[in-house]
């Protein structure tokens, strides 16, 4: 007799239904697992004889094979040991039928305790969706999985305790739907330790209430890394599609806190400059997320952005522009979300002294400009804000007033998300940043003066195609700050600064 056991896989960030078909014959003892099985797929083998052995139950002696169907797609990990155990406990006539609307998933230690899995959330949103309504995981993957709502969770911590509950023996009860509580979003580093810049805190405001990417480029000291590690501070919450996206990515990278599974404060990434260019966008044999997409819908922060390998940061081009990073490897190509807000630091040389009013620079002219070369203009150009970090004064340091704390700047931020979120109401954009062309016709008509300006600009500058428009959605944001229906010759002056940084002409 062939029995089926329902479960799932992953392909990226999409689950799929995988059947498993058991059938046991006569002839020589074997086990033998097909499918486009990988190796930790067929090694389940040896994990699944000795955690059935040790729960108490018979393991046939006969002629076992399991087929892993669509058989034409690559399966990979330990996601399919429970599901097998279960076959072959039920093809053996050791457990009844199994519920036809259920789904297995988990790893089996050799003394039958589950183990934890990755990307459990992805495959339990798409059992959701499938008509899946009982889903049996490792204990520590069902307050993730209960994030997918529609299913009823089992948390399973041994074999021998869900065999139990499939006889009827003793019944597991529903993992309860998990939520974050109050704490779970609690702030981090605050502005108000910041004294002085507030240039610069004012462009960090726009870049946070548009979405826009930004280098801050200023002498070491200057106070750029503390500045950019205290942006989440005043970003948005998060909504609830949001942090199941995040939490998508971060559970197929294994990266969720089984104790706090859902994403609910948007990612700070910040590699170190010698990563790769597999490190950033992801990768491998089997393609995994990289650190773009672990900063979807949250801030990605390069900093010593001209040390990073040029190879490196041209992976940004794609992200950057589409909102999404494709992988393509020779085992399948992987579409991975990454819509992030980019930061970046640099010195304005080599020694990093340059323009500083003490004179300390080291470097010829020749020296900056190379520098400065090896960040190409395709990159920056798709960096909206250029903004340049002075050196904080002494009277700043000493002032004894506080300044601004990131709540009442939060609060400027989320009155010009809520001017954009019923802005564009019913698409997928979030934020001015991602404005497309029709939308810039619609909401970013500039007046007889303003469009004098953009003209003058554009030809002062230099500018290109792409960031005329990214000064538009810079105005249009800085309106939207200052609770203006239209954008005013004064908005667009502001934006057209952001973009004429003098250290890197």
């Amino acid at each position: 007799m062939v029995v089926h056991v329902r479960s799932l896989g992953l392909t990226g960030l999409t689950g799929y239904e995988v059947q498993l078909e058991c059938f046991l014959s006569g002839g020589l003892p074997a086990f033998d697992v097909v499918g486009l099985p990988d190796a930790a797929v067929r090694e389940a083998r040896e994990r699944v004889r000795a955690a059935v052995k040790n729960c108490g139950a018979r393991f046939p002696v006969s002629r076992i094979t399991v087929n892993l169907a669509p058989a034409g797609q690559r399966k990979e990990g330990t996601v399919y040991d429970l599901p097998m155990a279960l076959g072959i406990l039920w093809a053996s006539e050791d457990l009844g039928a199994l519920p036809q609307d259920a789904a297995f998933l988990g790893e089996l230690s050799l003394g039958g305790e589950l183990r934890p899995i990755c990307g459990v959330l992805p495959m339990a949103l798409y059992a959701a969706r499938s008509g899946i309504r009982q889903l049996y995981v490792p204990a520590e993957n069902a307050a993730e999985a209960t994030l997918a709502q529609g299913l009823e969770v089992y948390p399973v911590r041994t074999l021998a305790q869900l065999m139990a509950h499939l006889r009827g023996e003793e019944p597991l009860q529903p993992a309860q739907p998990w939520e974050p509580g109050p704490a779970d979003t609690a702030a981090g580093p605050d502005f108000a330790d910041v004294m002085g810049q507030e240039q610069v805190k004012r462009a960090l405001e726009i870049a946070a209430a548009g979405g826009h990417n930004i280098l801050l480029v200023g002498s070491p000291g200057s106070g750029k890394s503390m500045l950019a590690r205290r942006l989440p501070s005043i970003l948005p919450d998060m909504t609830r599609e949001e942090s199941l996206e995040t939490t998508e990515v971060y559970s197929v990278a294994g990266m969720t806190d089984p104790r706090h599974p859902l994403v609910t404060r948007r990612p700070f990434r910040s590699p170190h400059h010698t990563a790769s260019a597999v490190s950033l966008a992801g990768g491998g044999t089997i393609p995994r997320p990289g650190e773009i997409s672990l900063a979807h819908n949250g801030i990605l922060f390069l900093d010593e952005l001209p040390e990073f390998d040029k190879t490196a940061l041209e992976t940004l081009r794609q992200p950057l522009e589409d909102g999404q990073l494709t992988i393509t490897r020779v085992s399948g190509s992987l579409t991975l979300p990454s819509r992030f807000l980019l930061v970046c630091a640099m010195n304005p040389c080599r020694c990093g002294w340059y323009g500083h009013p003490s004179g300390r620079c080291t470097c010829s002219q020749s020296q900056v400009e190379n520098y400065l070369r090896r960040i190409s203009g395709p990159l920056l150009d798709r960096i909206d804000m250029h903004v340049e970090v002075p050196s904080v004064e002494y009277e700043a340091m000493r002032r004894r007033e506080t300044p601004e704390s990131s709540a009442v700047i939060r609060q400027r931020i989320n009155a010009a998300r809520a001017i954009q979120k019923k802005r564009f109401a019913g698409t997928d954009v979030a934020c001015n940043a991602y404005m497309t062309p029709a939308m810039m016709r619609a909401y970013c008509q500039l007046d007889d003066a303003g469009e004098r300006l953009m003209r003058s600009a554009f030809d002062r500058l230099g500018l290109t195609g792409r960031s005329h428009d990214r000064i538009l959605r810079m105005a249009r944001t800085i309106a939207d700050l200052d609770g203006s229906a239209h954008i005013g010759a004064g908005h667009l002056a502001e934006a057209i600064q952001y973009r004429s940084n003098t250290v890197l002409k």
